[in-house]
């Protein structure tokens, strides 16, 4: 669950700052997609060590 909810958020981050930057709507996917990417990737950490600690 915390990978879904973290790739959401990275992607409405993304999405976010790619307007904020005057980006197109091409621009936005991009940057959508890799801030997902990036915090999918924080939340499997974050996963995996909530799930050893438990």
């Amino acid at each position: 669950m915390i990978v879904i909810a973290a790739a959401l958020i990275g992607a409405i981050l993304g999405w976010r700052r790619a307007g904020q930057l005057g980006g197109t709507r091409r621009d936005r996917a991009q940057y959508a997609a890799g801030f997902a990417m990036a915090l999918a990737v924080l939340g499997l950490f974050a996963t995996v060590i909530l799930d050893r600690m438990m």
